[in-house]
């Protein structure tokens, strides 16, 4: 069985506005640089076997410090980029409304069978995002491996393999912190969920 720890990117310069970043390039902020070098202490401790993660700047930058205190490679994946939101990205959900009142009022009552306006499918999303898990757990069929992505992303990949409906993923999962601690158990065509949102705490070092 592999261990996955699903852990979305540091704060961004857009955090303060709740702005929709999806696939947009944004950078991590003073707080965002700091939780980064907080993931890179914990990460050095756990005894990781791979360090995975999107391609997108924020999280790279997220990961960069982890792959230094362990001495393991950045592996980057497309598919565990963020949903792209399409017409919504760097936009809040109050202007979203502004602009796009019926979609948003659609997407409200079923995000997956009514995203963003212009934006991803998330059916497809959720397959891509677990597909590139599925294949790291194959490559890792017995580590603990890192795996810094994005909010939306990894709601819905958690529906996914826990057989949630796509649907309820802003209820049942409201929100990812950023690098708090989602830890899965994937084995063949099973997952388990370890932990949800925990907020990351550094090991104590033995002396």
């Amino acid at each position: 069985m592999t261990h996955l720890f699903l852990v979305r990117h540091g704060q961004t310069v857009w955090h303060a506005e709740n702005r929709y970043a999806g696939v947009t390039e944004v950078e991590l902020d003073p707080t965002g640089r700091e939780q980064a070098e907080r993931l890179g202490a914990w990460a050095a401790q756990v005894k990781l076997t791979a360090i995975w993660c999107s391609p997108l700047s924020r999280a790279s930058q997220t990961g960069t410090p982890a792959a230094r205190a362990t001495g393991l490679d950045l592996r980057i994946d497309k598919r565990l980029r963020e949903l792209d939101f399409g017409q919504i990205e760097g936009k809040t959900m109050a202007e979203a409304e502004q602009f796009f009142p019926a979609g948003i009022r659609d997407f409200k009552t079923d995000p997956v069978a009514h995203p963003m306006p212009g934006g991803e499918d998330p059916r497809q999303a959720a397959s891509r995002f677990v597909s590139a898990l599925r294949d790291v757990t194959a490559l890792c069929p017995s580590g603990r491996v890192l795996v810094v992505a994005h909010n939306t992303i990894i709601r819905l990949a958690l529906c996914s393999l826990l057989g949630i409906p796509l649907a309820h993923y802003r209820t049942v999962f409201p929100s990812v912190r950023n690098v708090a601690l989602t830890e899965i158990r994937l084995e063949n065509e099973s997952a388990a969920l370890l932990q949800y949102n925990t907020p990351l705490s550094v090991p104590a070092v033995d002396t």
